[in-house]
């Protein structure tokens, strides 16, 4: 039985804070299972750290869909969140509808994540009612990154910060379950924190929300050109990989890999069985 949305929310009135992870493949989501995760997010950040594009505006319903199948089938337990991307929900409302249901009968998660506050209220408020539980998001939202005009820390005023409560309450009444915040100052992530019912994922806003979210790759220590101020290394995987693959490539080219230990025998007379009827004219 996979951890519910009841199950998540009960975490938050038990005051017990809620690990979440992303996942985008079969293999890390059984591992991070494994490990004790609970509660997974195939984030639309999979279009950067997984498929290399510059910012998570160019991802697909069809690559979402195709990561979060994948995910499904590594974590049996866990409670997945498939991220909505860019432009599956903004436009309309019933189009909304289709593709968070698509998400989750295609894809096998057990709810959705789309970006914005006020302003999609109405959209969450729609695909609730269908059935589909909806996780909100607020603070940066990497969708509008080109608005935003970069990915800064958000609700540093006064009217900034009321907008960003405002935002939080207007979600809950919508009917989300559970609301993300990313790169908000902490005294305003626990002050809306404390003025929810339902949970808050921090990432990068302070240990006073209720659960924290982390990149799998930023925590693993895979990339080294950018680490983001609100990651901590949690290994160093990157450098591991890069030193076993120079290791396998100095094994191959000095012929000491494979091994006769890593290699299969046959026997001798089949060998010059098989070189005598080859070589006759």
């Amino acid at each position: 039985m996979r951890v519910t949305i009841k199950e998540i929310q009960d975490m938050k009135r038990r005051g017990e804070k809620i690990p979440v992870l992303t996942a985008y493949d079969y293999t890390t989501a059984k591992l991070v299972e494994d490990a004790g995760i609970q509660v997974l997010l195939v984030g639309d950040s999979l279009g950067q750290v997984v498929l290399g594009y510059d910012t998570t505006v160019p991802v697909t319903m069809d690559e979402m869909v195709h990561h979060i199948r994948a995910v499904a089938r590594g974590a049996q337990k866990a409670h997945i969140i498939g991220d909505m991307p860019f432009m599956s929900y903004q436009a309309d409302q019933s189009d909304a509808v289709r593709n968070a249901g698509r998400i989750l009968k295609e894809g096998g998660c057990q709810s959705v994540k789309l970006e914005g506050g006020r302003t999609v209220a109405g959209t969450v408020s729609r695909i609730v009612q269908t059935g589909i539980p909806v996780m909100g998001h607020i603070g940066l939202t990497p969708q509008a990154v080109n608005q935003i005009g970069g990915y800064r820390v958000q609700g540093k005023t006064p009217d900034d910060a009321a907008r960003l409560l405002d935002d939080a309450l207007a979600l809950q009444e919508a009917g989300a379950y559970a609301l993300v915040i990313e790169l908000v100052p902490t005294p305003l992530s626990e002050l809306i924190s404390k003025r929810l019912t339902i949970p808050t994922i921090g990432i990068g806003a302070g240990a006073g929300c209720d659960g924290q979210v982390q990149v799998l790759h930023d925590m693993l220590g895979l990339f080294d050109d950018f680490v983001p101020k609100h990651a901590r290394r949690f290994a160093q995987l990157g450098a591991g990989i890069r030193s076993a693959v120079e290791e396998y490539v100095a094994d191959v080219q000095a012929m000491t890999f494979p091994s006769d230990d890593e290699s299969f025998k046959m026997e001798q007379a089949v060998v010059e069985e098989l070189e005598a009827a080859t070589s006759r004219p």
